[in-house]
């Protein structure tokens, strides 16, 4: 159970953590006022010697290279528009379903999409289907797999167009 000491306690320590990262300048006793050209004491400044804090906070890359083909990305979505998404990730490339059927079929299905290279290729695909009795056929895995390829090359050429 959290008390309110344990809380004034935590909060203590948070600050004490917080202002002991905070160091103004530093003096370097090494170097006397004598040695130093100007006849003053070697300052530096610490930041030049730690990191702030704030620095932490900051955003190092913005850009994130995304390593999926977006017409195939784009394709697998249209093609399994059947089947309810669960997770969706375009950075991994990756499509989970939920079961569903699709038109005018009897089975239900889920499936799980990979896409792991940028380019339009079959190689760059990978689907999984499974029904609620276990692994789908390899030929309807394949004929999924054809009808995204296909539709992503049709997407292509259509973009191509403008």
């Amino acid at each position: 159970m959290i008390t309110a000491k344990t809380i004034k306690t935590a909060v203590a320590l948070t600050t004490a953590l917080a202002v002991s990262g905070c160091g103004a300048l530093k003096t370097n006793t090494a170097n006397s006022s004598a040695d130093s050209p100007s006849g003053r004491p070697d300052v530096r400044d610490a930041s030049q010697e730690t990191t702030p804090i704030w620095e932490l906070f900051k955003v190092k890359n913005t850009e994130t290279n995304v390593l999926v083909n977006k017409y195939i990305w784009s394709a697998a979505i249209e093609v399994l528009d059947f089947l309810p998404i669960q997770t969706i990730d375009p950075f991994t490339g990756v499509i989970v379903t939920g079961y569903g059927t699709p038109p005018n079929g009897g089975r239900s299905y889920r499936a799980t999409v990979l896409i792991d290279d940028p380019a339009l290729d079959a190689r760059s695909l990978t689907v999984a289907l499974q029904t609620r009795g276990g692994a789908a056929s390899a030929a309807t895995t394949r004929a999924i797999e054809d009808a995204i390829l296909s539709r992503a090359r049709q997407l292509r050429i259509a973009d191509n167009k403008f």
